[in-house]
């Protein structure tokens, strides 16, 4: 079991193993509670990370190209929706 001390300000290195095993990344959260006189860590994973991924997945589809419209209405939006929905299906036939 791994030692760390305590830094000036309270902080904790956590152990590269350890940190890579939890896939942490700075600016990660954890949770932080006492049980039985033990400090224990868990990673928490928030929704503002979810969200950061999938704007990055979101804004990668754009430099590709990989969009649809511009729609001049929401029912040209959903027609087109269909469309591409029926053409993936035929395509596994």
């Amino acid at each position: 079991m791994p030692v760390v001390k305590i830094g000036v300000s309270r902080q904790v290195v956590i152990p590269k193993k350890i940190h890579d095993e939890l896939g942490l990344t700075s600016g990660d959260f954890l949770d932080v509670e006492l049980r039985e006189g033990k400090i224990i860590l868990t990673p928490k994973a928030l929704v503002d990370k979810q969200i950061e991924k999938r704007l990055a997945e979101g804004l990668e589809d754009l430099k590709q190209g990989r969009t649809y419209g511009p729609f001049d209405s929401a029912k040209d939006m959903i027609q087109s929706l269909r469309g591409s929905r029926r053409s993936k299906m035929s395509r596994r036939a």
